[in-house]
Protein backbone atom coordinates (compact mmCIF):
# COMPACT_ATOMS: atom_id res chain seq x y z
CA UNK A 1 0.00 0.00 0.00
CA UNK A 2 0.79 3.38 -0.78
CA UNK A 3 1.87 5.75 2.02
CA UNK A 4 0.29 9.24 2.09
CA UNK A 5 1.43 12.55 0.23
CA UNK A 6 0.78 15.04 2.48
CA UNK A 7 2.50 17.52 0.30
CA UNK A 8 0.47 16.71 -2.77
CA UNK A 9 -2.20 16.11 -0.55
CA UNK A 10 -2.18 19.91 0.60
CA UNK A 11 -1.68 21.12 -3.24
CA UNK A 12 -4.71 19.69 -4.54
CA UNK A 13 -6.48 20.60 -1.89
CA UNK A 14 -5.25 23.87 -1.81
CA UNK A 15 -5.82 24.17 -6.00
CA UNK A 16 -9.48 22.98 -5.50
CA UNK A 17 -10.12 25.42 -3.51
CA UNK A 18 -8.45 28.31 -4.98
CA UNK A 19 -9.70 27.34 -8.43
CA UNK A 20 -13.49 27.25 -7.13
CA UNK A 21 -12.94 30.77 -5.10
CA UNK A 22 -12.14 32.10 -8.40
CA UNK A 23 -14.82 30.83 -10.31
CA UNK A 24 -17.00 32.68 -7.57
CA UNK A 25 -15.11 35.70 -8.11
CA UNK A 26 -15.61 35.71 -12.42
CA UNK A 27 -18.64 34.15 -12.19
CA UNK A 28 -20.56 37.21 -12.62
CA UNK A 29 -18.40 38.42 -15.99
CA UNK A 30 -20.39 35.61 -17.66
CA UNK A 31 -16.74 34.48 -19.08
CA UNK A 32 -17.78 31.10 -17.67
CA UNK A 33 -20.28 29.69 -20.17
CA UNK A 34 -22.39 27.07 -18.15
CA UNK A 35 -23.83 26.75 -14.55
CA UNK A 36 -21.50 25.52 -11.90
CA UNK A 37 -21.86 22.95 -8.71
CA UNK A 38 -18.86 23.52 -6.23
CA UNK A 39 -16.77 21.47 -4.20
CA UNK A 40 -16.24 23.64 -1.74
CA UNK A 41 -16.36 21.77 1.56
CA UNK A 42 -16.00 18.34 -0.10
CA UNK A 43 -12.50 18.45 -1.69
CA UNK A 44 -11.07 16.01 1.11
CA UNK A 45 -13.02 12.97 -0.07
CA UNK A 46 -11.81 14.06 -4.19
CA UNK A 47 -8.09 14.38 -2.67
CA UNK A 48 -8.09 11.20 -0.45
CA UNK A 49 -9.77 8.53 -3.12
CA UNK A 50 -7.61 9.91 -5.83
CA UNK A 51 -4.35 9.34 -4.44
CA UNK A 52 -4.93 5.78 -3.35
CA UNK A 53 -5.54 5.41 -7.33
CA UNK A 54 -3.69 4.46 -10.16
CA UNK A 55 -3.52 5.30 -13.49
CA UNK A 56 -5.00 2.89 -15.05
CA UNK A 57 -7.91 3.31 -12.68
CA UNK A 58 -11.44 4.84 -14.28
CA UNK A 59 -13.29 8.33 -13.04
CA UNK A 60 -17.61 8.34 -13.23
CA UNK A 61 -18.03 12.06 -11.67
CA UNK A 62 -21.10 14.15 -11.82
CA UNK A 63 -22.38 17.70 -12.18
CA UNK A 64 -19.99 18.76 -9.19
CA UNK A 65 -16.98 17.54 -10.49
CA UNK A 66 -14.10 20.44 -10.43
CA UNK A 67 -12.78 18.11 -7.66
CA UNK A 68 -12.57 14.80 -8.66
CA UNK A 69 -11.09 16.16 -12.18
CA UNK A 70 -8.15 17.99 -10.53
CA UNK A 71 -7.60 15.40 -7.63
CA UNK A 72 -7.43 13.22 -10.49
CA UNK A 73 -4.61 15.69 -11.92
CA UNK A 74 -6.31 16.63 -14.38
CA UNK A 75 -5.16 19.75 -17.29
CA UNK A 76 -6.09 22.55 -15.12
CA UNK A 77 -5.47 24.84 -18.14
CA UNK A 78 -8.42 22.47 -20.01
CA UNK A 79 -10.95 22.95 -17.37
CA UNK A 80 -10.60 26.11 -17.41
CA UNK A 81 -10.82 26.37 -20.98
CA UNK A 82 -13.76 24.30 -20.79
CA UNK A 83 -15.16 26.59 -18.59
CA UNK A 84 -14.92 29.40 -20.70
CA UNK A 85 -16.41 27.63 -23.80
CA UNK A 86 -13.36 27.91 -25.42
CA UNK A 87 -11.56 25.19 -28.07
CA UNK A 88 -8.85 24.34 -26.20
CA UNK A 89 -10.93 22.77 -23.56
CA UNK A 90 -11.16 19.27 -22.64
CA UNK A 91 -13.60 18.74 -24.62
CA UNK A 92 -13.49 21.69 -27.39
CA UNK A 93 -15.78 23.59 -25.17
CA UNK A 94 -18.90 21.63 -25.61
CA UNK A 95 -19.10 20.08 -22.21
CA UNK A 96 -18.81 22.74 -20.13
CA UNK A 97 -18.58 22.72 -15.74
CA UNK A 98 -21.41 20.04 -15.86
CA UNK A 99 -20.35 17.24 -18.26
CA UNK A 100 -16.26 17.58 -17.71
CA UNK A 101 -14.19 14.93 -19.48
CA UNK A 102 -10.71 14.13 -20.44
CA UNK A 103 -9.86 10.76 -21.75
CA UNK A 104 -6.29 11.96 -20.97
CA UNK A 105 -6.95 10.75 -17.29
CA UNK A 106 -9.41 8.28 -17.71
CA UNK A 107 -11.90 10.82 -17.08
CA UNK A 108 -15.52 9.74 -18.11
CA UNK A 109 -17.70 12.45 -19.55
CA UNK A 110 -21.06 12.10 -18.25
CA UNK A 111 -24.42 13.66 -18.04
CA UNK A 112 -25.51 16.35 -15.49
CA UNK A 113 -28.89 14.05 -14.56
CA UNK A 114 -28.99 12.82 -11.02
CA UNK A 115 -27.29 9.14 -11.09
CA UNK A 116 -27.54 8.58 -14.81
CA UNK A 117 -23.50 7.90 -14.20
CA UNK A 118 -24.11 4.95 -11.97
CA UNK A 119 -25.41 2.53 -14.65
CA UNK A 120 -23.05 4.20 -16.77
CA UNK A 121 -20.04 3.26 -14.41
CA UNK A 122 -21.24 -0.37 -13.67
CA UNK A 123 -21.81 -1.12 -17.86
CA UNK A 124 -17.90 -0.13 -17.93
CA UNK A 125 -16.75 -2.03 -14.96
CA UNK A 126 -18.38 -5.13 -16.19
CA UNK A 127 -16.52 -4.61 -19.97
CA UNK A 128 -13.26 -4.42 -17.93
CA UNK A 129 -13.98 -7.33 -16.04
CA UNK A 130 -15.08 -9.20 -19.53
CA UNK A 131 -12.23 -8.41 -21.40
CA UNK A 132 -9.74 -9.53 -18.56
CA UNK A 133 -8.43 -5.64 -18.34
CA UNK A 134 -6.59 -3.50 -15.69
CA UNK A 135 -8.11 -0.58 -13.76
CA UNK A 136 -10.89 -0.18 -10.95
CA UNK A 137 -13.60 2.31 -11.75
CA UNK A 138 -14.88 4.99 -9.40
CA UNK A 139 -18.24 6.34 -9.75
CA UNK A 140 -18.96 9.47 -7.15
CA UNK A 141 -22.53 10.19 -6.44
CA UNK A 142 -23.89 12.17 -3.81
CA UNK A 143 -26.64 11.11 -1.43
CA UNK A 144 -29.56 12.35 -4.01
CA UNK A 145 -28.54 9.73 -6.27
CA UNK A 146 -29.63 6.97 -3.97
CA UNK A 147 -33.15 7.74 -3.93
CA UNK A 148 -33.53 7.02 -7.65
CA UNK A 149 -34.83 3.11 -8.40
CA UNK A 150 -32.12 2.73 -10.92
CA UNK A 151 -29.23 3.35 -8.19
CA UNK A 152 -29.83 -0.06 -6.85
CA UNK A 153 -30.49 -1.96 -9.82
CA UNK A 154 -26.64 -0.97 -10.37
CA UNK A 155 -25.75 -2.25 -7.09
CA UNK A 156 -27.56 -5.15 -8.07
CA UNK A 157 -26.02 -5.87 -10.98
CA UNK A 158 -22.50 -5.15 -9.72
CA UNK A 159 -22.60 -7.76 -6.51
CA UNK A 160 -24.15 -9.98 -9.06
CA UNK A 161 -21.27 -9.74 -11.42
CA UNK A 162 -18.50 -9.17 -8.95
CA UNK A 163 -17.28 -6.23 -10.48
CA UNK A 164 -14.27 -3.92 -10.35
CA UNK A 165 -16.31 -0.55 -8.63
CA UNK A 166 -16.00 1.34 -5.71
CA UNK A 167 -19.27 3.64 -5.15
CA UNK A 168 -18.10 6.66 -3.60
CA UNK A 169 -21.36 7.96 -1.80
CA UNK A 170 -19.98 12.26 -1.00
CA UNK A 171 -23.28 12.55 1.61
CA UNK A 172 -23.79 15.83 2.61
CA UNK A 173 -27.30 14.71 3.81
CA UNK A 174 -29.66 17.12 1.98
CA UNK A 175 -29.42 16.39 -1.28
CA UNK A 176 -30.33 19.75 -2.44
CA UNK A 177 -32.08 21.23 0.52
CA UNK A 178 -34.09 18.06 2.25
CA UNK A 179 -33.02 16.15 4.63
CA UNK A 180 -32.29 12.19 4.15
CA UNK A 181 -34.93 11.57 7.49
CA UNK A 182 -37.42 13.51 5.30
CA UNK A 183 -37.03 11.40 2.30
CA UNK A 184 -36.45 8.53 3.14
CA UNK A 185 -37.63 5.72 6.31
CA UNK A 186 -34.44 4.04 6.48
CA UNK A 187 -31.76 6.70 5.85
CA UNK A 188 -29.05 4.22 6.16
CA UNK A 189 -27.52 3.90 3.03
CA UNK A 190 -24.95 1.57 4.01
CA UNK A 191 -27.49 -1.01 5.31
CA UNK A 192 -29.40 -0.94 2.50
CA UNK A 193 -26.03 -1.23 0.34
CA UNK A 194 -24.75 -4.16 2.24
CA UNK A 195 -28.20 -5.85 1.59
CA UNK A 196 -27.87 -5.80 -1.82
CA UNK A 197 -23.89 -8.06 -1.76
CA UNK A 198 -22.18 -4.63 -2.25
CA UNK A 199 -19.56 -4.38 1.30
CA UNK A 200 -20.68 -1.00 2.20
CA UNK A 201 -18.83 1.30 5.12
CA UNK A 202 -18.94 4.75 5.97
CA UNK A 203 -15.35 6.28 6.53
CA UNK A 204 -14.45 6.74 10.41
CA UNK A 205 -13.43 10.53 9.75
CA UNK A 206 -13.90 13.64 7.70
CA UNK A 207 -9.89 14.23 6.88
CA UNK A 208 -8.67 13.38 3.52
CA UNK A 209 -6.55 10.68 5.14
CA UNK A 210 -9.26 8.86 6.25
CA UNK A 211 -10.45 9.38 2.88
CA UNK A 212 -7.34 7.94 1.33
CA UNK A 213 -7.71 4.55 4.01
CA UNK A 214 -10.50 3.59 3.02
CA UNK A 215 -10.29 3.96 -0.19
CA UNK A 216 -6.91 1.32 0.42
CA UNK A 217 -8.82 -0.68 1.44
CA UNK A 218 -11.67 -0.41 -0.33
CA UNK A 219 -9.12 -1.22 -3.52
CA UNK A 220 -8.16 -4.69 -2.02
CA UNK A 221 -11.76 -5.97 -1.76
CA UNK A 222 -12.41 -4.67 -5.54
CA UNK A 223 -9.48 -6.47 -6.79
CA UNK A 224 -10.70 -9.70 -5.03
CA UNK A 225 -14.07 -9.55 -7.18
CA UNK A 226 -16.09 -7.78 -4.33
CA UNK A 227 -17.59 -4.08 -5.08
CA UNK A 228 -17.19 -1.85 -2.75
CA UNK A 229 -19.36 1.35 -1.19
CA UNK A 230 -17.80 4.05 0.86
CA UNK A 231 -20.56 6.81 2.23
CA UNK A 232 -18.06 9.81 3.01
CA UNK A 233 -20.16 12.22 5.21
CA UNK A 234 -19.20 16.01 3.98
CA UNK A 235 -20.82 19.53 4.07
CA UNK A 236 -20.93 21.28 1.20
CA UNK A 237 -20.26 24.78 1.97
CA UNK A 238 -21.99 26.88 -0.97
CA UNK A 239 -25.33 27.23 -2.73
CA UNK A 240 -26.36 23.84 -4.27
CA UNK A 241 -25.71 25.30 -7.98
CA UNK A 242 -24.22 28.54 -8.79
CA UNK A 243 -21.81 30.61 -6.65
CA UNK A 244 -23.65 32.16 -3.77
CA UNK A 245 -24.38 30.96 -0.11
CA UNK A 246 -27.56 29.40 0.73
CA UNK A 247 -27.36 30.03 4.41
CA UNK A 248 -30.66 32.29 3.99
CA UNK A 249 -32.43 29.60 3.10
CA UNK A 250 -32.58 27.82 6.33
CA UNK A 251 -32.19 24.07 5.50
CA UNK A 252 -29.33 23.86 8.00
CA UNK A 253 -28.69 25.35 10.85
CA UNK A 254 -26.10 28.19 10.52
CA UNK A 255 -23.70 26.05 13.37
CA UNK A 256 -23.95 23.09 11.06
CA UNK A 257 -22.54 25.10 8.57
CA UNK A 258 -19.59 26.90 10.89
CA UNK A 259 -18.92 23.55 12.80
CA UNK A 260 -18.10 22.36 9.03
CA UNK A 261 -15.75 25.55 7.90
CA UNK A 262 -13.89 25.33 11.18
CA UNK A 263 -12.61 21.98 11.08
CA UNK A 264 -11.63 22.75 7.29
CA UNK A 265 -9.39 19.66 6.30
CA UNK A 266 -6.83 22.54 4.48
CA UNK A 267 -5.62 23.76 7.73
CA UNK A 268 -5.20 20.87 8.99
CA UNK A 269 -3.07 19.67 6.31
CA UNK A 270 -1.39 23.18 6.35
CA UNK A 271 -0.15 23.00 9.86
CA UNK A 272 1.72 19.73 9.60
CA UNK A 273 3.56 21.22 6.57
CA UNK A 274 6.67 23.43 7.30
CA UNK A 275 5.86 27.62 6.69
CA UNK A 276 8.59 27.20 3.34
CA UNK A 277 7.22 24.47 2.20
CA UNK A 278 3.38 25.99 2.47
CA UNK A 279 4.39 29.45 0.97
CA UNK A 280 5.98 27.36 -1.65
CA UNK A 281 2.91 25.53 -2.83
CA UNK A 282 0.65 28.70 -2.51
CA UNK A 283 3.02 30.39 -4.68
CA UNK A 284 2.92 26.84 -7.51
CA UNK A 285 -1.01 27.43 -7.18
CA UNK A 286 -1.41 30.79 -7.29
CA UNK A 287 0.37 31.29 -10.80
CA UNK A 288 -1.06 27.99 -12.18
CA UNK A 289 -4.56 29.09 -11.72
CA UNK A 290 -3.37 32.87 -13.08
CA UNK A 291 -1.46 31.09 -16.12
CA UNK A 292 -4.95 29.02 -16.32
CA UNK A 293 -7.21 32.08 -16.85
CA UNK A 294 -4.97 33.90 -19.33
CA UNK A 295 -4.94 30.74 -21.76
CA UNK A 296 -8.26 30.42 -21.54
CA UNK A 297 -9.19 34.06 -21.92
CA UNK A 298 -6.65 34.25 -25.04
CA UNK A 299 -8.33 30.62 -27.02
CA UNK A 300 -10.51 30.92 -29.45
CA UNK A 301 -14.07 29.62 -29.31
CA UNK A 302 -15.18 26.63 -31.44
CA UNK A 303 -16.43 27.06 -35.15
CA UNK A 304 -19.63 27.05 -35.61
CA UNK A 305 -19.07 24.43 -38.64
CA UNK A 306 -18.21 21.57 -35.86
CA UNK A 307 -20.91 21.81 -33.74
CA UNK A 308 -22.14 18.42 -34.12
CA UNK A 309 -18.75 17.05 -33.63
CA UNK A 310 -18.65 14.64 -31.27
CA UNK A 311 -22.05 14.66 -30.28
CA UNK A 312 -24.09 12.62 -33.32
CA UNK A 313 -22.07 10.06 -34.26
Amino acid sequence: MKNFDLKKAYYLFLLIRKSEEKIIDLYDTDKIKSPVHLSIGQEAIAVGVSLALKKEDVIFSNYRGHAHYLAREGNLKSMWAELYGKENGSSRGKAGSMHLGDWGVNFMTTSAIVTSAVPEAVGYAYAQKYMNKDGVVVCYHGDGAVDEGVYWESLNFASLHGLPIIFICENNRYAIYTHQTKRMLNDSIVERANSFGVKSSRVPGLDTEDFYNATQEALIDVRDNQPVLLECMTTRWRDHVGPGDDRHIKFRSDKELDDAIKNDDLKKLENLLSKNEVDEIKKQVDLEIKDAIEYSENSGFPDKSEITDGVYG
